[in-house]
Formats: C-alpha cells, sequence, structure tokens
C-alpha cells in the first residue's frame, strides 16, 4: 500500500510517498523524495475536513502519540519553531512547534488525547 505526505521542513515543502512493507526483506529503494512547487503548499488547507481549526496555517502531530501539554494559548502570538502543542511518544516529549511566526488560532485537542501522525493539533492566523 502506497501513501502520499506533503512534509514542510523549514518552510522547504516535500512530496513524499511511503510504500509499507513486510519488514522481511531488505527496504526497496524508493525514489527520493521531490520538492514540490511552491504552489502546492496551499493545497494543504483544501484537504482540511470542515471540523478543522479556525486559523489558515494547520500545526499537526509529526508522530503518533498522545496530546502531553498544551504550550500555547488561543491569542497568543508565536514565532517560528516556538512550540505550540507537546506530544509524547515512546516516553519521549516531542514538541510540534509553529511553522511561522503568527497567533494562535485555534487548539483542536486536549492534554491526554490520542493522536496520529498528521494529525490537526491547532491552528495559526
Amino acid at each position: 500500500m502506497m501513501k502520499n505526505y506533503t512534509i514542510t521542513v523549514n518552510g522547504n515543502v516535500y512530496d513524499v510517498t511511503v510504500e509499507e512493507g513486510t519488514g522481511s526483506a531488505a527496504p526497496a529503494a524508493a525514489p527520493a523524495p521531490k520538492k514540490a512547487a511552491p504552489a502546492a503548499a496551499p493545497a494543504a488547507p483544501k484537504a482540511a475536513s470542515a471540523s478543522a481549526g479556525a486559523g489558515s496555517v494547520r500545526i499537526e502531530a509529526g508522530a503518533a502519540g498522545k496530546v502531553f501539554k498544551i504550550a500555547a494559548e488561543v491569542g497568543t502570538s508565536v514565532k517560528s519553531g516556538d512550540a505550540v502543542v507537546i506530544i509524547e511518544a515512546m516516553k519521549m516529549e516531542i514538541p510540534v512547534v509553529a511553522p511561522k511566526d503568527g497567533t494562535v488560532a485555534s487548539i483542536d485537542c486536549a492534554v491526554g488525547d490520542p493522536c496520529a501522525a498528521g494529525q490537526l493539533l491547532a491552528t495559526l492566523n
């Protein structure tokens, strides 16, 4: 089964395809991630469900785990790289950070909630 993901790293957007394997053989050579055109970045909000948060910038979980702490409140100004939510995965605390400067528009999770990789946790304006 193949899954497609759009990943943003330091402001660069990448389209990545991941193939599930059995884990019993050496991994097949996967195609290198291709850099998406900057126009691809606005496509993510279109994929959001009607229940998505109020802001235009999505902050999503990078790994599956559970919400450990809410580090910012609605209305708080944050800088790029500031922690908004902290999740716990495999006994590690992982900050989920603001991808750019903005104001927290919504917090779409609560402490103790389970979260999946890519799940919407908060939004910014």
